[in-house]
């Protein structure tokens, strides 16, 4: 039974079989919760594969009947923690001392903004983990510092598993309610995504401008000092 009956609702509501929704409908109707589950973990692993279109989708399947609730909501976290927890392992065999060696070669940055960074990370880990679970863009990209900065694996695991069964609850909650129209979570979820990314592009040109111009400034009074 699996995914007919998604399909055929798919179908007669003129919901998208091909793409990223059409690869998501394929692997649910092949595998089950499991395959809701591996999709959410490629995800994490690949945030251009949007989880607004993922886990909607997975809330109408189980609206369809094709798989249950329950499975939905376990196999899309057990997804994102095993996903979460590769990163985590990227970190980590990176390490603190490779982050450095690699910080010192990117022009425009000094090595007390690395530094300041990891205070704040030691400081806030828990709270940045489990919140970050919870924002786009960063959901993903937050287990690679908790790797570099070892943060303890049960409770890394713990957090992420926590942060990620709240995003994915309301996101499978929201397909599940909506029925044939689960893409409307994927606009409005995209929009925040857009401006999360919008915002972290801003402040990426912020620093550069103040870096840039520090050093100039930094130049010139070596001139004058020169006279």
């Amino acid at each position: 039974m699996h995914l007919v009956p998604l399909a055929a609702s798919a179908a007669a509501s003129g919901e998208p079989t091909t793409g990223i929704a059409g690869w998501a409908a394929r692997l649910v109707d092949v595998l089950g919760g499991p395959g809701a589950g591996l999709a959410i973990a490629l995800e994490n692993l690949f945030p251009p594969l949007p989880s607004e279109v993922i886990l909607p989708l997975t809330g109408f399947a189980a609206g369809q009947g094709a798989i249950s609730l329950a499975s939905a909501l376990f196999w899309t976290t057990l997804g994102s923690v095993v996903g979460a927890a590769a990163l985590y392992g990227i970190g980590r065999a990176i390490g603190r001392d490779r982050m450095y060696a690699l910080w010192a070669r990117i022009p425009l940055v000094k090595v007390s903004d690395l530094e300041r960074t990891e205070a704040w990370f030691q400081r806030h880990g828990t709270k940045a983990v489990l919140l970050g679970r919870m924002v786009p863009i960063f959901r993903s990209l937050i287990s690679v510092p908790a790797g570099v900065e070892r943060m303890r694996l049960p409770v890394f695991l713990s957090l992420t598993a926590l942060g990620s069964f709240v995003w994915n609850t309301v996101l499978v909650l929201a397909g599940y309610l909506l029925g044939d129209r689960w893409d409307l979570v994927e606009r409005y979820v995209g929009v925040l995504s857009k401006v999360v990314l919008g915002a972290a592009l801003l402040a990426v040109v912020a620093y550069v401008v103040v870096r840039v111009r520090s050093r100039g400034h930094k130049g010139r009074h070596r001139v004058r000092q020169g006279r």
